[in-house]
This record gives structure tokens, C-alpha cells and sequence, in this order.
């Protein structure tokens, strides 16, 4: 069997890339090389800023491409692919909307291009919020951040898909609005996800879905994988995302995008 011409591997990270305590595989850190080799690049792709994937693969052999905030940021190669803002006038009411929801015990985070920033300094919150946002200040007032807002992201400390989800679904009319994670929202502008992104990033190399390997576990993956003909749900994909996608990896919990790679590098 003819192996695949394989161009770029696009990976999410909580729930497909991650172990069950929140880490690299040590084992990509061998794959990466070999992958540059092949003339393939390997992209994170993820709700995470910019500056937090960046620093995770900070001892990456040569520069990564990076699909950040859910697809509202896209560099390759050190160079700004695509970015796309949303209107400060609706991100203040965005704000004020999660402040006015204080029966739901919420914390909001506004996604800039130089940092992410949070009024809710409490430590349960801060804790949450710093493990996505390797840059991130707390500011006395959201509405007033002098920075290109990215994305709102909305934390949750009860099931974000059925608590503070549903308060949102009317922004879907002009903004695009995801459950990226057991606890998070995500707010931006319409059409921004990571399958566009991923787009722009085989635009900006030339080549299409079909030299395209992608990975992911959850709702705001699920472009992603329509967007790459080489498509795996992890095991416990939810199941709108195994639905999409034509192939199974093994769990995170068992390094199953390094399993794949790996078999498809010894073809």
C-alpha cells in the first residue's frame, strides 16, 4: 500500500495530544525531528493562546506552525498566517452579559494578541484560567483592555454544554459560539474555527486536505477534522466529533496520535 503524502499533522490538545496529567508525551519530542525530515510540519491546534503553545513546545526542533484560540490565530513558520478580531462594542457586551449571569459562578477571560486578561481574581479561577494562558494580567475593568480581542472565553465551574452554553446560543445570529472543553466557551467572530484555520494554513503552504493528518477529541474540533481527509477521533471522542471524522486513534491516555504517526512513518 502506497503511504499517503503526508504534508501537515494537525493535533488539538486537551483530550487528544495531552496525558491524563496534562502533559506532552515524551515520545513526540523523538517524532518531531523524524517528521521534519519528511518535509512534514506539526501543528498544534487549540483553544490556547498563542504565547501558552509557544511555550509548551518551546524545545521544539525549529519553529512549529501554531493554530491558537481556536483558530483566531494562525502563524507558520514565526509569521502571522491570519488573524481575526471581534468589535470592542461587542465584546463589552459579552461582558456585561457574563456579569449579569451571576446566579452561574462564571469567570471570563478576553483573548488579546499581546495577553489574556480576567477581572476575577479569585484563586479557584486563576488557577483555571492560567493553565490555557501563559500571558495573562488581571485588569479592574474588561471592557476598558487596550488590545485586539481574539476571543471571549467563558469558564464554567458546573457543565459549561448545559449551564452557560444555552445563555449563549442567541450570539450564534452574528458570532460563533463553541463548547470547547467540559467547562469552557468560546466566543468570536463567525466562521473563525479551527477548520478555517486550518484552511488558511494549507493555503499558506500550498497543499490541500488530502495531504492533511489531523486529531481531536471534542465539539470545537470538529471543522478541524472536516477539513483534513486523514482524520482521527481519540477514543473518548464525544460523539459528534467520531461521527465526522473517518478514523479512531487510541485514547490520550495511551499516546494514541504518537501510535498513529508512528504507524503511518514505518509504512
Amino acid at each position: 500500500m502506497t503511504s499517503p503524502d503526508i504534508r501537515l499533522i494537525a493535533v488539538d490538545m486537551d483530550g487528544t495530544l495531552l496525558d491524563a496529567s496534562g502533559r506532552i508525551p515524551d515520545g513526540l519530542w523523538r517524532l518531531l525531528p523524524r517528521l521534519r525530515e519528511r518535509g512534514i510540519a506539526f501543528a498544534p491546534a487549540s483553544g490556547r493562546q498563542l504565547a501558552t503553545l509557544q511555550q509548551q513546545f518551546a524545545t521544539a526542533p525549529g519553529e512549529l506552525d501554531y493554530i491558537a484560540e481556536n483558530g483566531a490565530y494562525v502563524m507558520r513558520d514565526g509569521v502571522e498566517v491570519s488573524s481575526d478580531a471581534v468589535a470592542p462594542e461587542f465584546a463589552a457586551t459579552v461582558i456585561d452579559r457574563v456579569r449579569r449571569l451571576d446566579r452561574l459562578d462564571l469567570g471570563l477571560v478576553v483573548c488579546g494578541k499581546r495577553s489574556a486578561y480576567i477581572e476575577r481574581a479569585d484563586d479557584a479561577f486563576h488557577a483555571e484560567a492560567d493553565k490555557y494562558y501563559a500571558k495573562l494580567e488581571i485588569v479592574e475593568d474588561l471592557t476598558v483592555v487596550d488590545d485586539q480581542i481574539l476571543k471571549l472565553a467563558i469558564f464554567d465551574f458546573a457543565i459549561a454544554e448545559h449551564s452557560v452554553a444555552p445563555e449563549m446560543l442567541d450570539l450564534r445570529r452574528t458570532h460563533q459560539v463553541v463548547v470547547s472543553g467540559q467547562h469552557w466557551v468560546d466566543i468570536m467572530n463567525s466562521g473563525v474555527n479551527k477548520g478555517r484555520a486550518l484552511g488558511r494554513l494549507q493555503e499558506a503552504m500550498g497543499i490541500g486536505p488530502e495531504q492533511t493528518m489531523a486529531f481531536g477529541d471534542y465539539l470545537n474540533d470538529l471543522e478541524l477534522l472536516q477539513q483534513a481527509h486523514w482524520s482521527y477521533a481519540m477514543a473518548e471522542a464525544h460523539p459528534d466529533v467520531a461521527a465526522v471524522a473517518r478514523y479512531r486513534a487510541p485514547s490520550h491516555t495511551e499516546a494514541g496520535v504518537l501510535t498513529v504517526i508512528e504507524e503511518f512513518l514505518a509504512r
